[in-house]
């Protein structure tokens, strides 16, 4: 799988534990730490409000 379908699955994945209401540090063990990065940016999209 290439990378930019990695970070698209992470992100999503981010998002989908902020909305379940899964702390921050139940973020998986990625190899790669650009895909730790779009995983916390998908966490941090939905608990941030909209500006």
């Amino acid at each position: 799988m290439a990378f930019r379908e990695d970070a698209v699955r992470a992100r999503a994945d981010g998002l989908a534990a902020a909305r379940a209401g899964h702390p921050v540090t139940r973020c998986p063990r990625f190899t790669d730490p650009r895909l730790t990065a779009a995983w916390v940016r998908g966490y941090d999209a939905a608990v941030r409000p909209a500006p």
